[in-house]
């Protein structure tokens, strides 16, 4: 079952020249910050594209992508932001908070577009969402509501779960905030929460082994570029141990995970694409609202449940967008 899943595009803002444009290169060039690595998610590669074509612009077409993967090392992003403003390029498209952050310190002058699972405006991204002010804008795929909500279903597909692991990646930008929210969300609800940082692909192995076979213990995956490159390790995983998980997209539950609440990360990044398509044209990043979501989809695999011993109530199925056999 599905619901389409939507952005609202806010149309129309005064056009103007902006200086790297004014060369005589006939075909721009668009810098891809991501700390993702090669072939890791090009789901939402793919997504950026589309949106890049809705406005005309086709790589090798129109248009150049310069990429630049560092693999879940967030130290590299750094310097790869500053090749690219050396480069002079039309645009940087900042994949994460992180990269967002870093292009936004590297150029006040090149337009910075990102694409974050977390409040740009609490992340120093932008000055407001309705008029971000400066060379950055983007798409925020957040809402003050997702984080408790995912605790709410996680409690009800699970009642006996009264303490919850938190799987997390130190190294993301807002470390801090997404935790922060997180023991909020689980206070106001009476849950425990135990933190598990993995920055790399063995600790996540290493601390799925050392999860105890509890019944009252669940999971949940907090947003981050690099854990969601691993969701086939971490959903097969806590298949094997037993632990029934939260998860923040969609991607985790089509790769075996239990249940996701969120936005749809292809749309984002479909929205980033277009928004990038407009300045290329001439619009103003500070001209350009952040994009938010205005739909969350819940999405739940009835196979891992049943792996999971898991009976999901009737009223979570009713609510699901998508259910999965």
């Amino acid at each position: 079952m599905r619901r389409r899943d939507f952005f609202s595009l806010t149309a129309g803002a005064a056009v103007a020249d902006w200086p790297q444009f004014a060369s005589a290169q006939q075909q721009p060039v668009i810098g891809y910050l991501s700390p993702r690595g090669e072939n890791e998610d090009t789901f939402t590669e793919d997504a950026f594209r589309e949106g890049l074509a809705e406005l005309g612009f086709v790589p090798s077409r129109n248009v150049t992508i310069e990429y630049r993967r560092t693999g879940g090392q967030y130290d590299r992003l750094v310097a790869e932001a500053a090749d690219l403003v050396r480069r002079q390029v039309s645009a940087i498209v900042a994949a994460g908070t992180a990269s967002g952050r870093i292009a936004k310190a590297a150029t006040s002058t090149i337009p910075v577009v990102f694409v974050t699972a977390d409040d740009p405006v609490d992340n120093a991204l932008v000055a407001s969402l309705n008029r971000p002010g400066g060379n950055v804008t983007g798409a925020s795929m957040v809402s003050a509501e997702l984080r408790p909500k995912m605790l709410q279903m996680l409690t009800e597909l699970v009642p006996q779960a009264k303490l919850v692991h938190v799987l997390t990646n130190p190294n993301n930008a807002s470390f801090e905030i997404q935790t922060r929210e997180i023991r909020t969300a689980a206070s106001a609800i009476g849950l425990q929460l135990e933190l598990h940082m993995a920055p790399t692909a063995s600790d996540i192995d290493a601390i799925f082994a050392k999860f105890p076979q509890r019944k009252d213990g669940a999971l949940l995956v907090a947003s981050d570029p690099f854990l969601t490159s691993r969701r086939s390790q971490i959903a097969e995983l806590a298949v094997r141990h037993g632990m029934p998980g939260v998860y923040p997209w969609r991607e985790y539950v089509q790769a075996g995970g239990l249940m996701s609440y969120g936005s749809k990360p292809t749309e984002g990044y479909r929205l980033a694409g277009m928004t990038t398509g407009r300045i290329l044209k001439g619009e103003k990043p500070a001209d350009l609202p952040v994009q938010q979501p205005t739909r969350f989809e819940l999405v739940i695999n009835l196979k891992t449940a049943k792996a999971l011993g898991l009976t999901v109530p009737p009223a979570l199925i009713a609510r699901a967008d998508e259910l999965i056999e």
